[in-house]
């Protein structure tokens, strides 16, 4: 098996970073869900009440400031931001993050035509995963629920064939957000993954549970309009008393580097 593909997403439910390599913090891939959308009192914003957040495609500045850009909008550079903290929720977790500033909440609000504002978690040591599935050290960034989301492509593919069959169009990779995607296992062979480390390259991460899908998955990444698939898909061919599953969740269990073509192999519990 092989590492096919790296993505990141500078801010949460937006667009994402395609990369060939990637640095694996304790939190996750570096960069990865370190800002986020929020309410004016502080919930958070994603793709499930907001398309629009698609099309805001962030980008990382040589100084690592984030530049914000949307079409029809100029860009707009962010520095990080240091000091004042304000409570935000994620789920059911609040967490202190850093407002982005002014600009950022007005070129935001602006964008999505919605009062909003531009959060970045400073310090990622402040969240912790959903200890039913982690370790007492281990943290999570402002992902959903732990570090990474790794997908199959043969699952995928396993998906598209039963939409094609039913006179549907296959759906891209990128409506399921994942971080790394794998290539050269069967369809549904991480199902068999999760309670084992999957080792990337030199890293090692303990899979740890599966994923839920939501709403978003029929979301259009690149166009921000909503479809009637996949979600129909998995109701078919994946629900479980878990929800409707693709993809699992990983842990890191060191630091390192990753690349595009690293070997991926299983070891035990």
């Amino acid at each position: 098996m092989r590492l096919a593909s790296i993505s990141t997403y500078p801010i949460k439910s937006c667009h994402r970073l395609d990369h060939t390599d990637a640095v694996v913090e304790p939190w996750g891939l570096a960069g990865d869900r370190r800002w986020l959308v929020v309410e004016p009192d502080g919930r958070l914003v994603t793709q499930r009440a907001e398309p629009r957040l698609a099309l805001v495609r962030p980008g990382l500045g040589n100084g690592g400031e984030l530049v914000l850009r949307t079409p029809g909008m100029p860009d707009l550079d962010v520095p990080v931001a240091a000091g004042e903290l304000i409570p935000v929720t994620v789920w059911k977790d609040t967490v202190d993050a850093t407002p982005a500033g002014a600009a950022a909440d007005d070129w935001l609000s602006a964008a999505l035509d919605r009062e909003v504002r531009l959060v970045h978690l400073d310090d990622p040591t402040r969240r912790s995963p959903d200890p039913k599935y982690a370790q007492p050290g281990d943290r999570v960034s402002l992902a959903d629920s732990y570090p990474l989301l790794l997908a199959n492509a043969a699952s995928l593919d396993a998906v598209n064939d039963w939409l094609v069959e039913r006179g549907d169009e296959p759906v891209p990779m990128t409506r399921f957000r994942p971080n790394v995607v794998v290539s050269g296992a069967p369809a549904w062979a991480e199902d068999d993954w999760l309670g084992r480390r999957v080792r990337i390259g030199a890293v090692a991460f303990r899979a740890v549970k599966p994923c839920d899908r939501c709403q978003v998955t029929l979301i259009d990444q690149e166009t921000a309009e909503r479809t009637r698939q996949p979600l129909r898909a998995l109701g078919q061919l994946r629900r479980f008393p878990a929800g409707l599953l693709f993809g699992i969740y990983l842990i890191p269990d060191g630091v390192g580097s990753i690349a595009v073509g690293d070997q991926v192999e299983l070891a035990g519990a």
